[in-house]
């Protein structure tokens, strides 16, 4: 019997949004290598003088090299096992500190759905990996927006890295709902049954305005799965089962912060903002890539049944991912750069350097972004203190 083309799939098939699981690895690994885009992007980046005179050369080296790289990959963990250490270069390079805090309040045996803030596409839930990683713990598998792999190696990379596939794309109400039953059936399969930890943003996209907020509807679509299994299951019931674990991270500059100026400018005149090609991809690039000063990642406390809405949910996850947030200098002097609420400017540890430093990096915007730029770094001081943001 055949279904009619616009009968709902099963929800509970996950072969289109799951990562890849250990036996797959060797033969993506394989596909990776072959795909001339991908050893092209690698080339561009690792060597671009001689990819500009010498592609033919430049590609071989590299595919060598990349051969040689993933020869004693064989399973996901192996793959993880050899992105830490470019997560470790990472972060001494870019990063003046990278702290973490609250972890060991966690039963290092129970899997917790992890929703954090999201200033960053791939950092945020790398850091958060890290971090597991390092202190022994399963890292989770991580959600990221269909929109983000527009090109099959993109997608091989995530899905290699444990991430499943949220679905931004889908038209129609019937498609939107499936797609995000689905969704919430794999999530909670992934913390209920596979005991498995996730992450997840609080708001479909980056906040690149600064301005941290959960949004509720994402709570509701947590709640799907349990719902169509129970009916009559409370809220409360289904938020504590998914043990959510809000985690808030503060970068002291962003990497991308001129990049969302420019979307931020163009949004605020009315004007449609198209993203140049790739632009997602290169803004991954760009903020694993460059100067983030420091960074401090806080793991909150468990959500438990005491929530009877999901509007609740999404404030207890608001309330601990603003109160763990580090306000660095950077905040205060784009605080008082607008000359906004001066009696929130904590000038008490920001030192000469940290002037230097701020003042440099704001000289290197052009004018008309600076307003845009500024409030990215004002608002998290407003939006701590109950203000309304720039």
């Amino acid at each position: 019997m055949t279904s009619s083309p616009d009968a709902l799939p099963p929800v509970d098939d996950f072969e289109a949004i799951r990562p890849y699981n250990d036996d797959e690895v060797v033969d993506t690994l394989a596909r990776l290598v072959r795909n001339d885009e991908f050893i092209d992007t690698i080339t561009r980046y690792r060597l671009p003088k001689l990819a500009r005179f010498a592609p033919r050369v430049a590609r071989a080296l590299v595919r060598h090299g990349l051969k040689r790289a993933v020869r004693n990959i064989h399973t996901v963990g192996d793959f993880q096992d050899h992105i830490s250490h470019y997560m470790a270069r990472m972060i001494q390079n870019t990063t003046n500190t990278f702290s973490v805090e609250g972890l060991e309040k966690l039963d290092q045996k129970k899997a917790y759905l992890f929703i954090g803030n999201h200033r960053d596409i791939a950092l945020d839930p790398a850091f958060v990996n890290y971090a597991l990683y390092h202190s022994g713990r399963s890292t989770v598998r991580i959600a990221i927006g269909d929109n983000l792999l527009q090109k099959p190696y993109v997608t091989d990379l995530m899905r290699l890295n444990k991430s499943f596939i949220v679905p931004r794309s889908a038209r129609g109400k019937r498609a939107m709902l499936a797609a995000y039953q689905q969704l919430s059936n794999y999530i909670r399969h992934s913390i209920v049954e596979d005991n498995h930890p996730i992450w997840l943003a609080q708001r479909e996209g980056r906040a690149k305005n600064g301005v941290d907020r959960t949004d509720s509807a994402i709570i509701k679509m947590l709640g799907m799965a349990r719902r169509m299994k129970d009916k009559d299951a409370s809220v409360n019931e289904t938020i504590a089962e998914l043990r959510i674990v809000p985690v808030s991270i503060s970068y002291e500059f962003d990497p991308c912060d001129q990049q969302k100026a420019r979307e931020l400018k163009a949004r605020h005149e009315g004007l449609a903002y198209e993203k140049i090609a790739y632009e997602d991809i290169l803004s991954i690039a760009a903020g694993i890539t460059g100067n983030k000063g420091r960074v401090r990642l806080v793991f909150g406390t468990p959500l438990t049944d005491e929530h009877d809405s999901y509007d609740s949910a999404a404030h207890e996850i608001d309330r601990q991912v603003l109160s763990h947030y580090t306000l660095y200098p950077s905040h205060y002097l784009a605080l008082e750069a607008t000359g906004h609420a001066p009696e929130l400017v904590d000038s008490s540890d920001i030192t000469q350097a940290d002037r230097q430093a701020f003042n440099k990096r704001l000289s290197q915007v052009p004018e008309d972004l600076r307003p845009w730029w500024l409030c990215q770094y004002a608002n998290p001081v407003l939006n701590r203190a109950g203000r309304d943001p720039l």
